[in-house]
């Protein structure tokens, strides 16, 4: 790990699309290394993340990208995925992995105030923070039937067991916030309440 680092977790514009074809090529070797799954995405589909204000980006003090994650939005809106979260291994263990899907949870909840944020994933150190954002364990049956986002999942090494499986379960975890259930009920003030009081006799 590397001292005295500092980083900037920002929203991606289109300075940072020059970084576009190192994320894809670190995206790739990190799934070869981790032995899991991971939709590919071209350096042109990063572009356009990037170009529609739909992605988080992470510099080093020295300017370097250090980390990224995107949004993709699902059945016309009514879900949005939180994708592609990757971390530049030389800047690994600084927390930026937190620090990037706080940033994009935080502006996928401005842009789609009511969609649903799911995410499919491996990776126990995600499950973790998701949880941490109040993202809950779900069935796949509980996900967007958007047919091109199950299209997203063929470039997958582990394709073929969602297959077998009817996409019903694979060896993702899905997780969804659902931000209707996490609406603050009403609270109830003692102006509201009538008060019967019983002097003594």
């Amino acid at each position: 790990m590397i001292k005295n680092l500092s980083f900037n977790v920002i929203i991606a514009t289109d300075e940072h699309l020059c970084f576009a074809e190192q994320i894809c090529a670190e995206m790739e070797q990190s799934a070869k290394a981790r032995g899991t799954g991971i939709a590919k995405r071209s350096p042109e589909y990063i572009k356009q993340k990037i170009s529609e204000g739909k992605a988080v980006i992470a510099l080093s003090n020295k300017s370097e990208w250090a980390g990224f994650c995107y949004i993709e939005t699902w059945s016309h809106g009514k879900y949005v995925a939180n994708s592609g979260l990757i971390v530049a291994p030389e800047f690994r263990k600084h927390g930026l992995a937190t620090r990037i899907k706080k940033k994009v949870f935080e502006l996928s909840r401005k842009k789609y105030p009511e969609a649903k944020i799911f995410g499919l994933t491996t990776g126990l150190a995600v499950m973790k923070i998701n949880s941490d954002l109040g993202y809950e364990p779900v069935t796949y049956s509980e996900l967007t039937d958007d047919e091109q986002f199950w299209k997203g999942c063929q470039n997958c090494v582990n394709f073929e067991i969602l297959q077998s499986k009817n996409r019903q379960n694979c060896l993702c975890t899905a997780m969804l916030y659902d931000p209707l259930e996490k609406e603050v009920k009403p609270t109830v003030h003692t102006s509201q309440i009538e008060l019967i009081v019983l002097e003594p006799v």
